[in-house]
């Protein structure tokens, strides 16, 4: 994979050793299609295993979203890119974890749904005061069969990841720094500075004893990547079924869904 790629769906930004990745699609409050996922999995291997870059900052641009997960609008049963559900999700989920250095979100506004994974699946979260989380796979017919879940119950513990992931609540960052999804929050105007002071924290301490301790980290959960593998398959099936086609339907005339109607035949 080569560096020469131009990017349309995502800015990439490097200063003092830190890459910063921001999705760049404010007007659709930052969701993701498949384009936007090959970028940011070429941005990550750039970033990655560039020597001189010793942190990667995840972002959004944009005050109202960090991320919302995947777009709705390029989401017919299938999405629009390659990838088991048309989305290349386990490689981007599987990039964030594999580079060897500290991954950070920067969450300003909505981490939902395949955002709210994405700040899971980074080593830490850092969130403005008006950062909201959640989950919203059961609510538009959709789930994430991976990482999302099992890891979501390493991070926060299993009854909360149940609760998150059964419920669909949006919780704020005061909350999700309670249950250990976000390391810190601080007022909106000083979330630049406060990601940049962990960066530079970062920044002085050795390189390969952050990539040991990361690998180690990773290799706990590593059973959680074939979790993903396998439930993607699943999922896919479900996003040919009138039941999770329901949740689109539903999403695009503004009106409740009704799930069970379908789940009966």
């Amino acid at each position: 994979m080569g560096d020469n790629m131009t990017y349309e769906d995502i800015l990439y930004e490097v200063k003092d050793g830190v890459a910063t990745i921001t999705i760049n699609r404010p007007d659709k409050m930052n969701a993701f299609r498949g384009q936007t996922c090959e970028e940011l999995i070429h941005a990550f291997n750039k970033a990655g295993w560039d020597k001189k870059i010793g942190v990667i900052v995840l972002t959004g641009a944009g005050s109202k979203a960090f991320c919302t997960g995947g777009d709705q609008s390029a989401h017919e049963g299938q999405y629009d890119g390659r990838g088991t559900i048309g989305l290349p999700m386990e490689d981007l989920h599987t990039i964030i974890r594999d580079v060897p250095k500290p991954v950070i979100a920067k969450v300003r506004g909505y981490a939902v749904g395949g955002g709210n994974v994405l700040c899971t699946i980074c080593d830490f979260t850092i969130a403005s005061e008006t950062a909201q989380f959640g989950q919203v796979g059961p609510k538009v017919g959709s789930v994430d069969p991976g990482f999302g879940t099992a890891f979501l119950a390493r991070v926060v513990g299993e009854k909360k990841a149940r609760e998150i992931w059964y419920l669909c609540r949006r919780y704020k960052a005061g909350e999700a720094l309670t249950m250990g999804l976000v390391n810190a929050v601080v007022p909106d105007d000083q979330l630049d500075a406060e990601v940049e002071k962990w960066c530079a924290e970062i920044m002085e301490k050795s390189p390969t004893a952050i990539a040991i301790a990361k690998r180690s980290f990773n290799v706990d959960t590593e059973h959680q990547r074939g979790i993903a593998g396998l439930g993607m398959y699943a999922l896919s099936l479900y996003y040919d079924t009138d039941e999770s086609k329901e949740g689109g339907i539903a999403f695009k005339e503004k009106r409740k869904p009704d799930f069970r109607k379908h789940y009966a035949r």
